[in-house]
């Protein structure tokens, strides 16, 4: 049986390989903090979230797909979370059947067999009652046809016929074994017969004549011929043996992939939780065919931010539609990074199929999402940031595929003015013409300058906003790049300096001076 919760056509692969960039991805978009929030301290819960978000899909009608089931888990929480339960427990269950030094020894392998089968079928007949009760309420294809898998796979019949041969399995009247003698009068072809289940009420049997066969007892300290019946027995239930403990690992599997796609649902529905009790907006975004150009959100905010600081953080708004370059200028700690960084993880909750941080997004799915953050100085000396950033960069070019989104924060700041924005121009042009999305925040001016100046028709340039008093809105708006990034207020910030007019000059100018 299949689950089809997280694809309409296979299984969520939890081994799969986690994509080239991961250890990027996870330190620039800060990750860990989403999937601790979706994880609430479970480790196979943050394992699955991990797997999920990384592993991001690039079909619109996919993530379409796995959004419809989301919004059945998140309207039907309590249910989906017994379901749940119901299969972490059957597994754990299963785990403490040991067969310890008799795992290849068939009457061991049976009776394990006959006690995980008798665990998980109640176990399945209990998510069969909670599917089918809360049918009316799921419109999803996904859990349609896990609903529908269920009845038609497990109906009563189904629980009564297992039921009945786990009760036969249990030989409490001997086992009926049949065989043929074969060279050298050895037994060949044992084969397990299904014993004759007595017709007669017990007092009819009681007082019944002998069975009309051959019948013989063994000493009680005839230890060879005990040996000697085991083996027949042995022998006897092999077949089944083998059999019921193959069905028993195909219940499992099935158990095990329940919990592992529904694993991913129960991250969502504790993410959403936390951020309902921040009262943070959230919406399911629209995704878009790959090589379309759209990007579009409103109060789009850094849900990683907001789950760290656990206070409502500013959202802000973009409309990018039509639009392959954005450029992000203004003032220094205004927001540009933390907007950056909001966009990124919109785009891979979306591409994994979650709803995200925002009153409304819509945007092209990526081919991949990747990231270009600055890094601190190599402390082994063995090259310096400039040289580390450019390997990077040649690293992630060599991957680089068309309609990939590429975000990039304060790249090549690491040399001059002149020739970091030159590298970027270079750099930035060549992608943007091979069909990669690029969003750069940079305080490179000159770089930022030329391009507005050269009026791409696919680039849009945007600022963070300074009021008037130095204040930071955290406010994103359209504008052209500024000459500067008013790291003034920032040293008036930190140094409590107030503006003075030095009395020996007597001009208009002002001068900075420590306040006292």
């Amino acid at each position: 049986m299949k689950v089809f919760l997280m694809h309409e056509d296979r299984d969520f692969d939890l081994k799969a390989a986690p994509p080239w960039n991961e250890a990027d991805l996870t330190q620039d978009l800060e990750l860990g903090t989403l999937l601790d929030a979706m994880a609430q301290g479970d480790p196979f819960l943050r394992e699955v979230a991990k797997k999920a978000v990384l592993s991001g899909l690039t079909d619109p009608t996919a993530i379409l797909y796995r959004q419809a089931v989301l919004r059945d888990c998140l309207s039907n929480r309590g249910p989906i979370r017994a379901i749940y339960r119901l299969a972490v427990e059957a597994i754990a269950a299963e785990r403490k059947q040991h067969l310890g030094v008799f795992s290849a020894h068939p009457d061991a392998i049976l009776q394990r067999s006959v006690t995980v089968v008798r665990i998980f079928v109640k176990t399945l007949k209990a998510i069969r009652d909670i599917a089918d009760e809360h049918a009316p309420s799921f419109g999803s294809e996904g859990f349609r046809r896990l609903v529908a898998t269920l009845d038609a796979d497990m109906d009563d019949r189904y629980f009564a016929t297992v039921q009945e041969c786990l009760r036969v399995l249990r030989f409490r009247r001997g086992v009926l074994v049949s065989a043929r003698l074969g060279k050298g009068n050895l037994g060949i072809d044992y084969v397990l017969r299904k014993p004759h289940e007595p017709k007669e009420s017990w007092l009819a049997r009681l007082f019944a004549d002998g069975p009309p066969t051959y019948t013989f007892h063994l000493h009680p300290r005839d230890e060879a011929g005990a040996r000697a019946l085991s083996e027949l027995r042995q022998r006897g239930i092999n077949l089944v043996a083998n059999a019921l403990a193959q069905s028993a690992d195909h219940i499992l599997s099935f158990l095990e992939a329940l919990r592992s796609e529904l694993a991913f649902y129960i991250g969502c529905i504790n993410l959403d939780e936390q951020l309902a009790l921040l009262r943070q907006p959230t919406c399911f975004p629209i995704p878009l065919p790959a090589d379309e150009r759209r990007h579009t959100c409103q109060k789009l905010y850094d849900v990683c931010l907001a789950l760290r600081t656990q206070r409502p953080v500013v959202g802000n708004e973009l409309h990018a539609d039509g639009k392959g370059l954005v450029v992000i200028t203004g003032a220094n700690q205004g927001g540009k990074s933390t907007f950056l960084r909001s966009i990124g993880l919109a785009q891979v909750m979306m591409q994994c199929g979650m709803f995200v941080a925002a009153e409304a997004f819509s945007a092209n799915v990526a081919s991949c999402v990747v990231t270009h953050y600055k890094r601190e100085e190599d402390r082994s000396m063995r090259s310096g940031k400039l040289d580390e950033e450019l390997a990077r960069m040649s690293a992630i070019v060599d991957r680089l595929s068309p309609n990939a989104l590429l975000l990039l924060n304060e790249s090549f700041a690491a040399t001059n003015e002149r020739e970091g924005s030159e590298i970027a121009r270079q750099i930035v042009l060549a992608l943007a013409e091979h069909g990669i999305k690029i969003i750069f925040v940079t305080h490179l001016y000159a770089f930022a300058h030329a391009l507005h100046e050269a009026g791409l028709a696919g680039a849009m340039f945007l600022r963070a906003e300074r009021r008037a008093d130095g204040g930071r809105s955290f406010k994103i708006w359209e504008g052209e790049p500024q000459r500067t990034s008013h790291g003034e207020d920032l040293y008036r910030r930190i140094f409590d300096v107030r503006a003075v007019e030095p009395p020996e000059i007597g001009s208009r100018e002002r001068s900075l001076e420590p306040a006292a």
